[in-house]
């Protein structure tokens, strides 16, 4: 059945037409009113943020029964003004100390990794901010691939001492490059590893073309760990959670940002080559993984969905 409308003589086509283009012109309207404050919070707002997120986490690898350890996790600080100046990271290592944990870790990526800065920090004044940080059982920390890429004294070298990891050592914070030692709490031991960066090194021209070498040895590292004890593996890029065996009770790792921008709690763009698998969160796969979202920025100075976090993993907890 065809049903023919006709139009009433008492609307002019003029009025129609006009009706037609005020709708359009203020449809447009809010959605570059939308777009713009959605620029602005994500440039403005969401990067200043500070939230902690909290895990309990009872892990599939070995862990003794009844112990609880609390891990205070800080990644991806990315040093530059004004995005994250040193009083910010005071800010940071203020909240930290106040959460209570057993421990610190550190996730690399202490320096800039973007030209749209108007002052790179340096490890002079980023350094000494994160030596404050305090827990019981000590501050530890590795390397990621923004303090390799950025330090070209150890780029002509191939390798270490880097600008970075010296200033956190010498501000007190031991830095694990495939590296582990123990942690003594409550009457067990638990084992934190280090791994070295997974793109440590740019062969030739920083053209992200070309394929990056890591510092990391994995099986180096994991076979300081005693049989079956329980371990924890700092790794700063989480691609390398396929390779980490299930008696490594968590990984933690950062680098992602959570893909800096999350929508509908899914990260267009993941600098992984997993995608999204390993953005951002618990992953339960062989064994745990958290990753964190990370505190500052990299590329581009805008976050939305995804604001600066402290991680906090309450390991072990029912």
């Amino acid at each position: 059945m065809t049903t023919t409308r006709t139009p009433d003589p008492a609307v002019s086509t003029g009025a129609a037409v006009h009706v037609t283009r005020r709708r359009v012109l203020t449809g447009l309207g809010g959605v570059t009113l939308a777009g713009l404050g959605t620029a602005a919070y994500g440039i403005g707002i969401e990067p200043a943020r500070l939230v902690v997120t909290h895990y309990r986490l009872r892990p599939l690898g070995p862990w003794p029964s009844g112990l609880s350890l609390r891990i205070v996790a800080l990644a991806d600080l990315h040093a530059c003004e004004p995005w994250m100046p040193v009083s910010r990271i005071e800010g940071i290592v203020a909240t930290a100390n106040a959460l209570g944990g057993d421990v610190i870790v550190l996730l690399g990526d202490y320096v800039s990794g973007m030209n749209l800065v108007t002052r790179y920090v340096d490890a002079a004044e980023w350094a000494p901010a994160l030596g404050r940080l305090s827990a019981p059982l000590g501050t530890y920390a590795i390397l990621g691939n923004h303090d390799w890429w950025e330090d070209r004294t150890a780029q002509r070298r191939g390798g270490g001492p880097t600008i970075a990891g010296t200033a956190l050592t010498q501000n007190g914070i031991s830095v694990l490059e495939n590296e582990v030692l123990p942690l003594s709490l409550r009457g067990h031991t638990v084992w934190l590893a280090g791994l070295g960066d997974q793109l440590a090194l740019l062969p030739g021209r920083k053209r992200f073309k070309h394929a990056r070498i890591g510092h990391d040895d994995l099986p180096a590292t994991l076979a300081q760990i005693p049989d079956g004890a329980p371990a924890i593996l700092l790794a700063h890029e989480p691609d390398i959670f396929p390779q980490v065996p299930p008696r490594i009770a968590l990984t933690l790792s950062g680098h992602t940002h959570g893909g800096q921008m999350r929508l509908f709690g899914r990260s267009p763009i993941v600098p992984s080559r997993y995608g999204a698998r390993f953005a951002y969160g618990h992953v339960r796969e062989q064994a745990d993984l958290i990753v964190s979202g990370g505190l500052g920025m990299s590329i581009a100075p805008v976050r939305l969905g995804v604001p600066p976090e402290i991680v906090v993993v309450d390991l072990g907890a029912e």
